[in-house]
């Protein structure tokens, strides 16, 4: 799983140690998620995955401080994610209009870091109580940097509670709504089934959010 995305048009492209790098961390990584698929994430060692991608254990620790990094590599993608989406809001358009939008966008292009990252993977995650706590820390760590956008977004003084109240309403129906595309994965429906579930379900549980958030943090 590649952990950088593509760099826009206007960013400078990599100098030779910085792609060797960004190549040998994704060596890595790939090698890890393979031999955690395979046989578990508790029970893959640091050693294997070294030998696995030809480097040095200490190679490995270096670029991934925690082994759960290695299969959970888009985590700063992850909890951003949704912050930035309340950043770069429309002028005019509410952060639930925002996340709507963006959610049902992610849901379309079947994007993996909103859940949609195929059985196997899901199946490693599920299988794993290292990474299912994991993966419980970084939608709060999402929930904490959500509200955090939201009090930016409306100026809220510093004992204000709304944008907290606000980020565990939006970042709740995200949380269910991974949750469920990571269900329906694991029942063996195929990706456009849990598209179209989900997607339904997407605009029933925004929905519910309207009435008190519609107007909320407006750009």
């Amino acid at each position: 799983m590649d952990p950088y995305p593509t760099a826009a048009p206007d960013t400078p492209p990599p100098g030779l140690r910085e792609t060797k790098k960004r190549e040998t961390r994704r060596l890595i990584s790939d090698h890890a998620t393979r031999l955690f698929i395979a046989q578990g994430f508790e029970r893959t060692t640091i050693a294997e995955i070294a030998d696995a991608a030809r480097v040095a254990k200490k190679t490995v620790t270096n670029y991934f401080p925690h082994k759960e990094d290695m299969a959970l590599d888009h985590q700063e993608e992850f909890v951003q994610g949704l912050a930035r989406t309340v950043a770069a809001r429309e002028p005019g358009e509410s952060a639930l209009a925002a996340l709507r939008r963006s959610f049902l966008t992610a849901v379309a292009e079947r994007d993996p870091v909103a859940g949609f990252a195929g059985p196997d993977f899901t199946r490693m995650i599920a299988d794993s109580p290292t990474l299912s706590v994991c993966l419980r820390g970084l939608h709060d760590r999402r929930e904490d940097a959500l509200a955090a956008a939201l009090a930016e977004a409306t100026d809220a003084p510093a004992d204000d509670v709304t944008p907290y109240a606000a980020a565990a309403a939006l970042g709740g129906v995200h949380r269910v709504l991974f949750g469920r595309i990571q269900e329906l994965t694991l029942a063996g429906r195929s990706g456009d089934e849990v598209a179209e579930a989900v997607g339904a379900a997407a605009v029933r549980a925004f929905d519910l959010l309207e009435p008190s958030l519609r107007d909320y943090a407006r750009g």
